[in-house]
């Protein structure tokens, strides 16, 4: 009995152990008992492939999935994460195929959570292609618009203290370019765009590691405009309204640096410059002192050796950006060159022409009251006009004779009166222009004097020679000869007056003449 108990014993293990392994689990599709959906499955094998860094067999499945089951509930995660297989790849092409991926996602998507970390990551592209201060300042531009969107569209979202310390780094990078390029003008000696630049800078980007020296150099190119001023042969009013204007510039750039960077380095110069200038030296506030400390504590100075291997990358060295503070998210008017030659211009001309330089319509007023009513329309059939009109057209044109330097005619215009016999027109109204010419255009005067004799001529006709006219004389001679005289060439001239035309060719090389019947 004892030796049959380990035998059962043996054998109820074995046939549990071969029932294990015989009986399946019977897996039944259409009850949905044991098994799982597909979508799901092939959410997690493309989650598997991103995990090993195998992207093109991650992106396959997604987007089989998204063709397959475009209803399925991971859809918008499927998509998001095609978007992030490129972004985890790297390199340029696949960074811009990654942009392209996550505005599609937004556009889909837009009031999901995950929008605001596609938005961050389109920022997160450019920022990691963005360039040195003195290079190439796409990307950084980018970089800066992206995360200043990101910050208005989502201002919620948990990653928007991430988003403004990334911007602040970006602009850095931009002021410290603005800088570079205003400091080259500024030794260039070409002072307006100095300004500029450097004027644009301090307004846009406070929180520059060097805030306080652009705007110290800002009013060393004032400074710098003032003594070119003074050499110059200018009127002494105009020169000195403009050495006004440049001095408060100066003044302003270097009371800025003492009320908004009080411990920054050029602070006592900007005090030394204040009081060469005669200008009041303003004092900061102790709000100001401590977020100038709070700023300066937060920036890292980068080590020799960090120095010294950052000349050989492409990414900036973004140590020396404040960790503390608010970005600027919208920019102010840039001034450029040209506005500072302008504002000086209007410095010079004066007060009167404080408002010449604004884009307007000036309208002068003539006359106050009602205007007059309107006058009919002249007409031919028109009674003369009074004399009292005459009198006053005469009066008229004397006072502009007189305004044009020539002597005056007399009021009285008895002496321009028509003569009784002669039909007078009507006369003209006050201001209207009289020709110089008979009222009657088809009359015919002679040329005759006042005492009855005749003074000229009256003029030969075109067509016709007159026998016996002194001016035949002009006539040029036949040939010459010794033989001829006038008497001959006067026949020879009334002959051929009397020939009949006989070709167009005679009449072309003659000229039209009268033709005297036989």
């Amino acid at each position: 009995m004892l030796r049959r108990i380990p035998i059962i014993f043996g054998l109820g293990l074995l046939l549990a152990i071969t029932s294990a392994c015989t009986n399946k689990k019977v897996q039944n599709p259409l009850a949905n008992v044991g098994s799982k959906q597909p979508d799901k499955v092939l959410f997690d094998r493309a989650m598997d492939a991103l995990k090993h860094n195998r992207f093109d067999v991650a992106r396959m499945t997604l987007q089989t999935l998204i063709n397959t089951y475009p209803d399925s509930e991971f859809i918008a995660r499927a998509k998001l994460a095609v978007a992030d297989s490129w972004y985890d790849e790297g390199g340029a092409t696949a960074l811009t195929q990654a942009e392209i991926e996550y505005r599609d996602f937004e556009t889909f998507f837009p009031n999901m959570p995950e929008a605001a970390e596609a938005q961050l990551k389109i920022a997160n592209i450019h920022y990691q292609q963005m360039e040195k201060a003195d290079r190439d300042f796409t990307h950084a531009m980018h970089a800066e618009e992206e995360y200043r969107q990101m910050i208005m569209q989502y201002p919620d979202s948990k990653l928007v203290p991430e988003a403004k310390q990334r911007l602040m780094e970006v602009q850095e990078v931009l002021a410290d370019r603005e800088f570079r390029v205003g400091r080259f003008y500024y030794l260039r000696q070409s002072y307006p765009a100095a300004i500029a630049r450097l004027h644009t800078l301090s307004d846009h980007y406070p929180l520059f590691s060097q805030a306080d020296e652009a705007l110290y150099l800002l009013g060393q190119s004032y400074e710098s405009e003032i003594t070119l001023l003074r050499q110059r042969r200018l009127n002494e009013t105009a020169k000195a309204r403009m050495i006004e204007e440049f001095t408060k510039g100066a003044a302003e750039a270097y009371s800025r640096i003492i009320t908004r960077y009080p411990v920054m380095d050029r602070a006592e110069d900007a005090k030394r410059r204040l009081e060469a200038l005669h200008r009041p030296v303003p004092r900061p506030t102790k709000a100001a002192v401590a977020q100038n400390t709070k700023e300066i504590e937060s920036r890292h100075d980068t080590g020799f050796v960090g120095q010294l291997m950052g000349n050989f990358r492409k990414h900036p060295d973004v140590a020396q950006s404040t960790k503390v503070g608010e970005p600027t998210l919208v920019d102010p008017t840039p001034m450029s060159a040209t506005d500072v030659v302008q504002q000086a211009t209007r410095a010079m001309a004066g007060p009167a022409a404080a408002g010449s330089g604004k884009n307007g319509v000036s309208v002068e007023t003539l006359g106050t009251g009602a205007p007059p009513p309107n006058e009919a329309a002249p007409r031919s059939d028109a009674p003369a006009a009074t004399t009292e009109n005459s009198a006053a057209l005469a009066a008229a044109d004397n006072a502009g004779t007189a305004a044009a330097g020539g002597a005056a005619a007399p009021a009285d215009n008895s002496a321009a009166a028509p003569a009784s016999g002669d039909s007078a027109g009507p006369t003209p109204a006050a201001g209207e222009l009289v020709p110089n010419a008979s009222a009657n255009a088809n009359e015919l005067k002679p040329n005759v004097a006042p005492d009855g004799t005749q003074t000229l001529p009256p003029p030969p006709q075109v067509n016709e020679i007159q026998n016996g006219d002194p001016s035949q004389a002009a006539q040029p001679a036949t040939d010459g000869k010794p033989g001829d005289s006038a008497s001959s060439q006067d026949k020879d001239q009334n002959q051929e007056v009397d020939l009949p035309v006989a070709s167009s060719k005679h009449k072309k090389k003659k000229g039209l003449r009268k033709i005297v019947p036989f």
